[in-house]
């Protein structure tokens, strides 16, 4: 049974930074594409960023860029999602997915975490 867990989320001032966790099992995770989208009160689920199996690529939506960094372990199964100098803007729940193959897409991730809050106050 494949499983996403997230972690790291909370509370955080603005300007602040938290690091977000997703640990797999189930799956060969070193051959997957993780990505990380959020989706706040009202709004769609949006992509956030993704990282290949091997890191050799990464993307990142433009709202974020300069600020979130993406890295895996795999070794231990667990991508981190590194933020910094967060905005109120950035309050949402936070989900990490997987996909075979796959970037910015929903529809691309096979599975999904159950999400973690992030909430940045002003």
């Amino acid at each position: 049974q494949v499983q996403l867990v997230e972690s790291g989320g909370g509370l955080a001032q603005a300007g602040g930074s938290l690091r977000l966790s997703c640990a797999a099992s189930g799956l060969t995770f070193s051959t997957y594409v993780i990505g990380w989208f959020r989706q706040a009160p009202g709004k769609e689920r949006e992509f956030v960023a993704s990282i290949t199996w091997s890191s050799d690529k990464k993307y990142y939506v433009d709202s974020v860029k300069g600020r979130f960094t993406l890295f895996r372990d795999n070794a231990k199964n667990t991508v981190y999602l590194q933020m910094n100098s967060l905005k109120p803007e950035d309050t949402a729940v936070y989900y990490c997915a997987a996909a075979l193959s796959g970037d910015f897409y929903y529809s691309d991730y096979d599975y999904w975490g159950q999400g973690t809050q992030v909430t940045v106050s002003s």
